[in-house]
């Protein structure tokens, strides 16, 4: 696929990255010299270097030859107009990152369908969700769900209370034989193991398992996790993601956000009805613990600053808050952030990332979710009439070694996927696949 990504930032950096690691022909828009040392380095990525609006830079950049165009430049209005003016010129799809929400409503998507921008995309807005779930499900590192909820991705990190090490998937399956749920992957020492039956649990590894809402209480039980009770949340950083999360937040929790910014904080008092806006620094001590921070349940950092809020997190442990989620963008830092304990974080380029991957395919996808800190995906393919996957049992699909199907949502059925299981035409399927075997699983969705 011919791809233009428009991005001057970390962001467009990590698309190219990806994108380029799939095989696809990419060519960047930008005066990033860090993009340019990258492209220099790889003869496979094109560089054209200016503003995304000029029209010889689009010409130059061959958007009439191409079948996707991104924009992901920090400004809302550039991603606009040359997403429009790329269509113009003959991209087959274009895609663009807004930072306004009303733009997502489905009167104001089918206007700019028809200037020319196919899909968009709010990062911020899905990172408020993201936080969202993690407070609702407070005992996973990570979750994603299928389907409108009728599958789930959970990440836990084991520890000695897990029930499950030591212990061989084929072992689980005979000591609990009728599970809700799969494991799809182990992530140990920098590695990520597509899992047989005779592969073991450790402590310390990172598990990923797809599970049906009914099995998500056993999987809880058996991870040796519980689920951590909320009521009091703080919030540090009043910035999109934060005034997001704490307009929906604030519904059910006892909500605190801090804000360096006076004039944010304004913005702030103005929008929130039942959260208490806090003018300050969280990075004081002594202002967290006369706000309460012995008794905050769960602790939210999403300033603009990664360290701040690395930095935030690692007090808010220190006082014992049991559920911590920093925003962390760069991705150089997950490693660290694993490292020093916190395990729950949010990312908005592997957040772009997910979304935006999904229409490089050429099977349908449903949806992709790029995971935090592991080198693999997770996606949901539809099956299409006459699709490989249809001919035949699980078992026997020619399915490559790096990838494995977690589940199957038929209807409002949801189905974990077993060897016997026949795929069947507009099911929707949840694979895990290492970046090596995505177009080998793709061609058997087609």
């Amino acid at each position: 696929m011919n791809i233009v990504i428009a991005g001057d930032g970390e962001v467009g950096l990590h698309l190219a990255k990806l994108l380029t690691s799939e095989n696809h022909n990419i060519t960047i828009i930008g005066t990033n010299e860090e993009l340019l040392k990258m492209v220099e380095s790889n003869a496979d990525i094109m560089f054209v270097t200016g503003e995304a609006t000029s029209l010889e830079n689009l010409k130059n950049a061959r958007v009439s030859k191409t079948d996707l165009f991104i924009s992901v430049v920090h400004d809302e209005k550039v991603n606009i107009i040359s997403s429009i003016l790329a269509k113009k010129l003959g991209a087959r799809r274009t895609i663009a990152r807004i930072s306004n929400i009303e733009y997502l409503s489905s009167e104001s998507k089918e206007l700019f369908k028809t200037l020319g921008i196919d899909a968009m995309v709010y990062p911020e807005r899905i990172a408020a969700y993201e936080i969202i779930k993690l407070i609702k499900q407070t005992a996973a590192t990570e979750i994603f769900e299928f389907s409108e909820g009728k599958l789930f991705l959970f990440l836990f990190k084991l520890d000695e209370n897990a029930l499950v090490k030591g212990k061989t998937l084929d072992d689980i399956a005979k000591e609990n034989p009728s599970l809700s749920f799969r494991a799809v992957a182990i992530h140990r020492n920098g590695n990520t193991i597509i899992p047989k039956g005779n592969d073991t649990f450790e402590v310390g590894d990172l598990a990923y398992v797809i599970t049906k809402p009914d099995g998500i209480d056993e999987l809880l039980k058996l991870a040796g996790k519980q689920k951590i009770a909320v009521n009091n949340i703080m919030i540090v950083g009043g910035s999109k993601i934060g005034k997001k999360a704490a307009m929906e937040l604030e519904k059910n929790y006892n909500v605190k956000i801090f804000e360096n910014d006076k004039e944010r904080c304004d913005e702030l008092v103005g929008m929130l009805k039942n959260t208490l806006v806090i003018h300050g620094d969280a990075r004081n001590i002594n202002l967290l613990t006369e706000e309460g921070i012995n008794d905050t349940d769960a602790f939210i950092a999403v300033t603009d600053d990664s360290e701040t809020n690395i930095l935030t997190s690692l007090l808010a442990k220190r006082f014992g808050v049991k559920k911590i989620i920093p925003l962390i963008e760069n991705i150089d830092y997950l490693d660290i952030a694993q490292n020093i304990g916190l395990d729950t974080f949010i990312n908005k380029k592997l957040i772009t990332a997910s979304y935006i991957s999904r229409f490089t395919m050429r099977a349908e996808v449903q949806s992709i979710k790029c995971l935090n800190d592991v080198d693999a995906e997770v996606l949901e393919f539809v099956v299409k009439k006459g699709a490989y996957v249809t001919k035949k049992p699980i078992k026997k699909i020619d399915l490559p070694g790096e990838a494995i199907i977690g589940g199957v949502v038929r209807g409002k059925e949801a189905l974990i996927a077993v060897g016997d299981l026949q795929i069947k035409e507009n099911d929707h399927v949840v694979v895990f696949s290492l970046p090596q075997a995505i177009k080998k699983v793709e061609k058997l969705f087609r």
